[in-house]
C-alpha cells in the first residue's frame, strides 16, 4: 500500500469522524434547532458521497444538491449565532470527501510497449456532438504521426478498418461511439494489434471502464506514443464483437438514455413498456441453475456491471475476469419441476415476479420463438435465435496513455455504502503490499495485476 494512498485514506477517516463527533455535540447542545443541522449535514453528505463517482452531469447536480443543503445548514447557523463550530464541521465534512476520493483513486502502472510505426486513427466527425472536430483531432493525431480518416456518410467502417490493415496499419484507434469502438476492437484483435480507445463518443461507457480519461480526447492519442499496454476482454454475440454490453427484449433507446447508465435494469424495464408500445416482448428461455427457466429483459455484459444505486453503479471494476455478466429483470418461471422433465405450462411455478438476479458465465445461450430485439452497444439490433454469447479473454491489446488511470473508477471501491468506511480503514491500516506483486501499485487492486501483453 502507498505512503499517500495511506494518507489519504487516515485524513478521510480522521476528517469524517471529527465532522460526525462535532456535528453530534453541536446538535445535542443546540436542540432542537441543531437538529436541522444535523439533517442538512446529512443531506450533503448523502450528495457528496453519491457525486464522488457519478457521471458529469449527476456529479454537477449532486454537488449543487450538497451545496444547497450546506448553505441551509450555514443558514441556520448564522440564525442561530453560533457560526464557528459549524462552519467547521462543514470544514471536516468537505475535507473527509476530497480525502476519500483521492484514497480511492487508482492508477495502473502498464508495461510501456514500443509505439507503433503505422497507427492509424477513424474517426467519426459527427460522434458526441463534434468533438473530433472541436479538438482539431485530425490535426493532432498528424502532429503524432497517427494517420487519420475520417468516417463519412456511406462508409462502412469495417471495409475502411481492414482495408487499413491490409496496407500496413500496425495499430489501429477509434474516436467515437461504442458500437464503433466495437468494430475497430474486434479487427485490432483478429490481427493481434494494439488498440486504442479515443473518448469522442457521447458517453463513452468503454473508455470509462478502461481507465481512459474522457475529458482527456486529444491527450488519449499519447497511448501510441509513450503508453502502457494490456489486454482486455471482449464478448461476442451470433459472432459480433461487443464491447460493453447487449440488452435483449428492448431497442436501444433504453441504452441511449442518461440515466441508463447509474440504472439500467430499471431504465430498461421503464423502456420495454414504452418502446414496445403495449405489445409483449418476445419470451426468451434458458438453462439456469435450476433447470429451464424464462424471461423478457436480460442484459449480458462483457464482465460484469456493478447494478445498484451506490458507489460504482453502472461501472465494471475489472475488463479482465474472462467472464460474461448476466442480469435477468421481470417474471422469471421455473419450466421444469424438481424431479426432471419438462413441465406444461399449467404447471410452471413462478420463481419470482419483479427482481433482478444476476449470475457470470464464459457463455451463454438464449433460446426464442422469434427474432429478438436487442441494443448491442447502444445500437439497434434484431438478432435471431438461437443467441450464443461469449466472452474472448484478454482478446484485445489495449494501448492506455501514460497520464491516465488504466483502470476503472471502479476498481478499488467496495460494493456497497456499508463497505466505504471499512474499505478506507483497510487501506489506512491494511499491509502493505509485498514487493514484486505482479504490477501493483498504488491504488492498484489484486485482481488489475497480472495481466500483461505478450
Amino acid at each position: 500500500m502507498s505512503i499517500v494512498r495511506r494518507l489519504w485514506a487516515l485524513a478521510a477517516l480522521a476528517s469524517l469522524a471529527g465532522a460526525v463527533g462535532l456535528a453530534v455535540a453541536l446538535g445535542v447542545e443546540g436542540f432542537p434547532r441543531g437538529l436541522s443541522v444535523l439533517a442538512c449535514l446529512a443531506v450533503a453528505a448523502f450528495a457528496a458521497w453519491r457525486a464522488l463517482l457519478a457521471s458529469a452531469a449527476l456529479q454537477r447536480l449532486y454537488l449543487a444538491l450538497a451545496a444547497v443543503a450546506s448553505a441551509g445548514a450555514v443558514a441556520i447557523v448564522v440564525f442561530e449565532g453560533r457560526p464557528l463550530g459549524n462552519a467547521l464541521v462543514l470544514v471536516l465534512f468537505a475535507l473527509s470527501v476530497v480525502s476519500a476520493r483521492e484514497a480511492f483513486t487508482v492508477r495502473v502502472r502498464l508495461p510501456v510497449a514500443p509505439p507503433p510505426q503505422r497507427p492509424v486513427l477513424f474517426y467519426n466527425p459527427k460522434s458526441g456532438g463534434g468533438k473530433a472536430e472541436r479538438f482539431r483531432l485530425a490535426e493532432q493525431a498528424a502532429s503524432r504521426g497517427i494517420e487519420a480518416i475520417e468516417l463519412t456518410p456511406g462508409t462502412d467502417l469495417r471495409v475502411l478498418v481492414s482495408r487499413a490493415v491490409e496496407d500496413g496499419a500496425d495499430a489501429l484507434a477509434m474516436a467515437g461511439g461504442d458500437g464503433s469502438q466495437a468494430v475497430v476492437a474486434a479487427i485490432a484483435a483478429e490481427h493481434d494489434l494494439p488498440y486504442a480507445c479515443i473518448p469522442a463518443g457521447t458517453r463513452n461507457h468503454f473508455a470509462l471502464d478502461l481507465g481512459v480519461d474522457r475529458d482527456d480526447v486529444v491527450g488519449a492519442l499519447d497511448a501510441f506514443a509513450d503508453g502502457g499496454e494490456r489486454r482486455v476482454d471482449l464478448a461476442t454475440v451470433n459472432g459480433r464483437v461487443f464491447v460493453n454490453n447487449v440488452s435483449l427484449g428492448v431497442y436501444a433507446e433504453a441504452v441511449q438514455r442518461e440515466e441508463y447508465r447509474g440504472a439500467k435494469m430499471r431504465t430498461l424495464a421503464a423502456t420495454a413498456a414504452e418502446t414496445l408500445a403495449g405489445e409483449r416482448p418476445p419470451e426468451l428461455h434458458w438453462d439456469g441453475a435450476h433447470g429451464a427457466e424464462s424471461g423478457t429483459v436480460i442484459l449480458v455484459s462483457n464482465n460484469v456491471y456493478r447494478l445498484g444505486r451506490w458507489l460504482g453503479s453502472g461501472m465494471r471494476p475489472r475488463l479482465d475476469s474472462g467472464r460474461l455478466g448476466i442480469a435477468v429483470m421481470g417474471r422469471s418461471e421455473l419450466l421444469a419441476p424438481e424431479g426432471g422433465g419438462a413441465a406444461p405450462p399449467e404447471r410452471r411455478r413462478p420463481v419470482r415476479l419483479t427482481a433482478t438476479r444476476s449470475w457470470t458465465a464464459p457463455h451463454f445461450e438464449v433460446q426464442a420463438a422469434k427474432d429478438v430485439p436487442a441494443g448491442i452497444d447502444g445500437e439497434a439490433a434484431m438478432l435471431a435465435p438461437p443467441l450464443t454469447f461469449r466472452i474472448l479473454p484478454g482478446a484485445l491489446r489495449v494501448r492506455i496513455a501514460p497520464e491516465h488511470a488504466g483502470a476503472s473508477p471502479a476498481a478499488a471501491l467496495p460494493d456497497g455504502p456499508a463497505g466505504l468506511i471499512a474499505e478506507l480503514g483497510r487501506i489506512a491500516f491494511g499491509p502493505a503490499h509485498r514487493a514484486g506483486h505482479g504490477r501493483a501499485v498504488a491504488g492498484e487492486p489484486r485482481e488489475l495485476a497480472g495481466r500483461s501483453p505478450p
